[in-house]
């Protein structure tokens, strides 16, 4: 059991009473939850998080982590206490604007209680002092995600909600913020993260590295990974900077592929419309580490050199999955169908199979795409299966079909333009869809291939 404040019991009595302190504000406590159809209990009511400030400090040697996050957010309602998800690690002190604020923990919540009530609309500043070893946490179908230890390091990866094994926050794709992360690891290994890196430093055996992200960024695709790495800068011919952070011993391996990150964002540029961030490129580990990739923003993550589809996969997830993100992870096929359908369009476009034969070798040979309908997996241990990947992908082809090419190249970039930066969900794409093509009857599509049961018929 960790060690708890002696007022905890207080605090605890206290976040379930709906008067406050002597502000005058007379709210409720925001609630655990946002009743995500998978993950009930991620995120939290309440607030919007605008900002997270991460100072961390990790010994790889020790498997001991040091943090301190200071969390920016606006109240969306009248709150006597909020929570933060956190799994795992010991918390050492809360403050709300600068005071020192009640707390306990239950799970993976952490109960905030500031002194003085907050009014709806006033923003405010939660922060947090924690420590110890992050958890890795196993999802519902079998991966690993949260803490990662690596070969020489650690990663931290958050897809759908590993983020909270190291830092506290609102960790559900609906409450996007910016972030600033400053890291220290032992001299001789580097910390590389989302954004730019804005300072690196080495004094007393130690390095800092300071990471910057302007613009929204899901807490999922937030990602910290520290180790031996190769850094490599470069620009596309916009001048988009481009930096690569590789494990040495991936660099022979992940040289060619690697290369053609500026050639991708160029041509998915072309496709999908102007890039939504300040800078691109990719982290690569050893094979071992993970066991996936994953997109994280602007600098997707690989366990080992990816191969040339993989990476175009995780580079279209900056458009659809991190600046377009799902409201819940219901829509999760809105970012992986759009990722998969890439795949076919690079292929397509680059004197590889047709995005129609693609779809049609699916078609004959992909029976267990048909397991669960691509907007509805059955439980959380089926987010990340075929029937939403492929069968979201041949979603996108049916529309693409009825539509026409040049209206759904249209589709696409206007659909990327028209959530930039925002969140959607399966009902919003749909209309879209139907918007863009008045008079054009899309209920068998939806009916069939979006939410049917069984094997569509063959069109």
């Amino acid at each position: 059991m960790r060690p708890r404040p002696p007022f905890v019991l207080a605090a605890a009595l206290a976040a379930l009473a709906a008067g406050c302190g002597g502000s005058g504000v007379h709210g409720t406590p925001g609630g655990p939850g946002l009743r995500d159809p998978y993950f009930p209990k991620a995120g939290n009511g309440g607030y919007d998080v605008r900002h997270y400030g991460l100072v961390l400090d990790y010994d790889p040697a020790r498997r001991h982590l040091s943090g301190t996050a200071t969390v920016t957010a606006r109240a969306t309602e009248a709150l006597s206490a909020f929570d933060l998800d956190l799994d795992g690690l010991t918390v050492e002190e809360v403050t709300v604007d600068g005071r020192t604020a009640r707390w306990s923990r239950a799970g993976q919540e952490l109960t905030v209680r500031p002194r003085d009530g907050l009014r709806r609309g006033a923003t405010f500043r939660v922060t947090a002092r924690y420590s110890g070893e992050p958890v890795t946490i196993t999802d519902h179908d079998g991966s690993e995600e949260g803490w990662l230890h690596t070969a020489d390091g650690a990663v931290g990866l958050g897809e759908p909600t590993g983020s909270m094994a190291w830092f506290p926050g609102n960790h559900h794709p609906s409450d996007k913020a910016a972030y600033d992360l400053t890291v220290t690891v032992p001299e001789g290994l580097r910390a590389v993260s989302n954004g730019e890196l804005t300072s690196e430093r080495t004094e007393g055996g130690r390095t800092t590295s300071t990471w910057h992200s302007a613009e929204p960024m899901p807490s999922h695709a937030a990602t910290v990974a520290i180790g031996r790495f190769d850094v490599t800068r470069t620009t596309t011919r916009d001048g988009l900077p481009v930096l690569t952070a590789v494990d040495p011993e991936q660099a022979a391996a992940g040289k060619a592929v690697l290369g053609r990150v500026p050639e991708i964002m160029e041509w998915a540029g072309d496709l999908f419309g102007p890039y939504p961030f300040s800078s691109t490129g990719a982290i690569v580990d050893r094979p071992g580490d993970a066991g996936y990739a994953l997109e994280t923003q602007t600098r997707p993550y690989f366990a080992g050199a990816p191969d040339l589809r993989t990476l175009v996969h995780e580079l279209a997830h900056q458009w659809y999955g991190n600046s377009v993100t799902p409201k819940t992870w219901a829509d999760v096929w809105l970012a992986e169908g759009f990722a998969t359908y890439a795949e076919w369009l690079w292929d397509e476009d680059h004197g590889g199979d047709s995005a129609q034969h693609t779809f049609d070798t699916f078609y004959a040979t992909g029976e267990g795409l048909w397991a669960f309908p691509p907007a509805e997996p059955p439980d959380a241990a089926h987010l990340f299966e075929s029937p939403v990947y492929q069968g979201g992908a041949m979603v996108l082809h049916r529309v693409r079909r009825t539509v026409g090419d040049d209206a759904f190249r249209a589709l696409l970039r206007g659909w990327a333009a028209a959530h930039r930066h925002g969140n959607a969900d399966t009902a919003d794409f749909t209309a879209y869809v139907e918007k863009s093509a008045p008079g054009t009857d899309f209920t068998p599509l939806w009916r069939e291939w979006l939410h049917g049961s069984g094997t569509p018929p063959r069109p």
